[in-house]
């Protein structure tokens, strides 16, 4: 390419994220400004119409993608989860366990989002389910709104970072590298994650007991008997499908797409077990799993159109050049690259930044040497505070959705301060001891 063109790779990635600010859906955005560029780089000369022929080969290859199959039934499970009753069984019998702590039911909340993060894996359904169940009781015992609805946006997303992990699968497929592996490395890190919220809940307890009171005796006190057997009954059955389906991966059973199929199976029985499955649920399910998956399926082709385009333009060499030359050698492209995908969190969605951003780094880590597993999963961690950061989080727009008339936005984007600046503690600390992520997949 003459060096008078170098610049239409870099502005038709400026031009993508213009539309995406303006609010054009992702799909069409991506698409559309790959038509401009190509009729732009084809009117100049830079842009060889035959790269176009590649097009359909590589949508047919997007449909063909075997890893791909396990989002819908991920989204599946999810969606059927949220119709079981499980959450609502989960959080009531856990704010009782916990609710004579300072900080009890905010706890409560922490262990049944990990716990609902191993099980659906989608941060709808678990903020929308504790926000209309914990909240009301959190604000009616004397809860600060802050501290109440940053722990439930939080422990929310955990479901981004707890496999099985929509996130995780996308940038498994985008990385080139095994989901099951993505899944394994990112259970230490999950967990160190959720056991970090937790300890801040008691920590601010502990030093403001006026946030967090415990609960009342009379509310918690139902006898240890009946405590036990609501005990055995919320948490056997996510546990059964949490081992039914990362055992399956963990043990080299069931590849990630299988487990998802067992995961919806699984979802499935435990609705008709707690006598919530019937045709019209099942009907609202699907729907639900036909339009995310219908979503992603768009902005992949979008997506391709795109990068096909780009490369074509040179703007991937441009990009390269400019990546692996940072000062730092692998310290400042990893510096780069997290403090992109971090401040690209705050206006747009996980999938944008994994379509569009990630397949710009994959190259230059590659080249630099790294573990792309490692890299996937601080990926993942940094992609999970996407869901917490202001203006367009996500998991503060559901809550926002389900939260009481008294509590209001501010309060919410307040209440994730200290929980995004919680997750990049942790995000640091992988990076720093990455024997977190590595540790179990070399078992395997």
């Amino acid at each position: 390419m003459s060096y008078d063109y170098e610049w239409l790779g870099p502005m038709m990635f400026a031009g993508a994220f213009v539309f995406l600010g303006l609010g054009y859906p992702v799909a069409f955005s991506l698409g559309g400004v790959a038509i401009v560029f190509g009729l732009i780089g084809m009117a100049l000369g830079v842009f060889e119409p035959m790269l176009l022929n590649a097009m359909p080969l590589r949508i047919f290859g997007i449909m063909e993608n075997y890893t791909l199959l396990a989002i819908p039934y991920f989204i599946f499970m999810g969606a059927m989860l949220e119709k079981s009753g499980i959450a609502e069984g989960l959080l009531e019998t856990m704010g009782i366990l916990f609710g004579r702590l300072r900080g009890g039911l905010a706890l409560a909340v922490v262990i049944v989002g990990a716990l609902l993060a191993a099980t659906t894996g989608v941060v709808a359904a678990t903020v929308v389910a504790m926000g209309l169940i914990s909240l009301p009781i959190m604000l009616r015992y004397g809860y600060n709104k802050e501290l109440a609805t940053g722990a439930i946006a939080a422990s929310g997303t955990l479901g981004q970072i707890v496999p099985p992990s929509i996130v995780l699968v996308v940038l498994g497929d985008q990385l080139g590298i095994s989901v099951g592996d993505l899944f394994i490395g990112s259970i230490l890190p999950g967990l160190l994650m959720a056991g970090a919220f937790a300890v801040h809940v008691l920590v601010v307890a502990f030093l403001r007991p006026d946030m967090a009171p415990p609960l009342p005796p009379e509310v918690r006190n139902i006898g240890a008997r009946a405590l036990g057997l609501r005990v055995v009954k919320a948490l056997i059955p996510p546990m059964v499908l949490v081992l039914l389906v990362l055992g399956s991966i963990f043990f080299g059973i069931a590849t990630p797409t299988e487990a998802g199929a067992l995961g919806a199976l699984g979802a499935m029985f435990l609705a008709i077990a707690n006598r919530q499955f019937n045709w019209r649920s099942l009907g609202h399910v699907c729907d639900v799993t036909l339009r995310t998956s219908s979503m992603v399926m768009f902005i992949l082709l979008g997506s391709t159109a795109f990068s096909l385009v780009f490369r074509g333009l040179h703007g991937d060499s441009f990009m390269f050049d400019l990546l692996a030359n940072l000062p730092g050698g692998e310290t400042g492209f990893l510096f780069v690259s997290m403090l992109t995908v971090f401040l690209l969190g705050f206006f747009i969605d996980f999938f944008e930044i994994a379509f569009i951003v990630v397949p710009l780094f994959v190259p230059v880590a590659q080249q630099l040497g790294m573990d792309l597993v490692w890299y996937g999963v601080i990926l993942g961690a940094n992609l999970q505070t996407s869901f917490l950061t202001p203006p367009f989080g996500f998991a503060l727009f559901f809550l926002r959705g389900v939260a009481p008339p008294e509590v209001t936005t501010g309060d919410i984007y307040r209440g994730a301060i200290p929980f995004v600046l919680i997750q990049l503690l942790i995000l640091v600390t992988i990076v720093a001891f990455p024997g977190i992520v590595s540790f179990l997949p070399s078992l395997t």
